[in-house]
């Protein structure tokens, strides 16, 4: 299939781009159009225009000092191939791995896997789970979001029509122990259930905070805050506690079936690999892989 006609516009700055945006009502962003560009086809997606910031080289950076702070347009792959990524976010890099496939990582781009909202998309998980934020630049102005309050719904966020995500900031680990891990039928598909995990623990391996966020699961990303508490004061690598905090997961969460797997297997699914992560979790530490 192909899409209904729709206008291109090719802004030559994010200004531009916001312009743009208030000008064409019921238009979309595209960036790497990896997501975008196939419900286009599918016409699951029907904007009036196009407005194309991959091209933006103002959003295409990465700094890594203090906290790392990555361009909207910044592509997956380049996002996995930094080395200081790699060794400070470890498990930034550990779920871009499962993004996609090497030739959609070349052209998706890291802030429009968050800003488009898939559910079972792994980043916008990691970023809940990463504690990250996020900027937002519109005709209002500017403004920071955190990533636990970004998220609405199934491919919905609060972005509003003529805002842009720009930059997203992630704090340093400093240490936490982290863990991920997925369930799916091929490798590179959306998870039929996922978990992405970091634990802050202190000198004797005390868990002292615990950030355990689902992907695949629910109508959006989401954090498992019952999870998180059953794991506080808990010891880093406890079985008994990690198998505890995977039954606890989706504690008072409508969990999703679809035409692949019931809301029964999810609900089993997401259990196991948060098990597992949190298991994995006590062998990592920042700087280990």
């Amino acid at each position: 299939m192909k899409p209904p006609t729709f206008d291109y516009v090719r802004p030559a700055s994010v200004a531009e781009a916001i312009d743009a945006l208030a000008a064409h009502p019921d238009s979309k962003v595209l960036a790497g159009g990896q997501s975008l560009i196939p419900m286009m086809n599918m016409r699951l997606a029907r904007p009036t225009a196009l407005v194309d910031i991959g091209r933006l080289d103002e959003l295409a950076g990465i700094e890594a000092n203090g906290s790392l702070r990555v361009g909207a347009t910044a592509r997956q792959s380049t996002v996995l191939e930094n080395e200081q990524v790699g060794r400070r976010w470890p498990l930034i890099t550990a779920a871009l791995v499962h993004v996609g496939h090497p030739a959609t990582r070349a052209r998706g781009t890291f802030g429009g896997s968050i800003a488009h909202g898939e559910p079972a998309s792994e980043l916008p998980a990691v970023m809940l789970a990463c504690d990250a934020r996020f900027l937002l630049r519109g005709g209002s102005g500017e403004r920071e979001v955190a990533a636990d309050d970004f998220f609405v719904g199934h491919y919905t966020t609060v972005l509003a029509d003529d805002e842009l995500l720009v930059q997203v900031e992630v704090p340093d680990p400093a240490g936490s122990a982290w863990g991920f891990g997925e369930i799916v039928r091929r490798h590179g598909d959306y998870a039929l259930a996922g978990a992405a995990v970091r634990l802050a623990v202190d000198g004797d391996g005390t868990v002292e905070e615990a950030r355990v966020a689902l992907f695949g699961v629910s109508g959006r990303p989401i954090r498992a805050t019952a999870a998180e508490e059953h794991l506080l004061g808990t010891r880093l690598g406890d079985e008994r506690a990690a198998a505890e905090a995977g039954r606890a997961a989706l504690s008072g969460t409508e969990v999703t079936d679809d035409s692949f797997v019931s809301a029964t297997y999810r609900h089993d699914a997401a259990a196991a690999v948060v098990e597992r992560a949190l298991l994995e979790a006590a062998l990592r530490r920042r700087g280990t892989n």
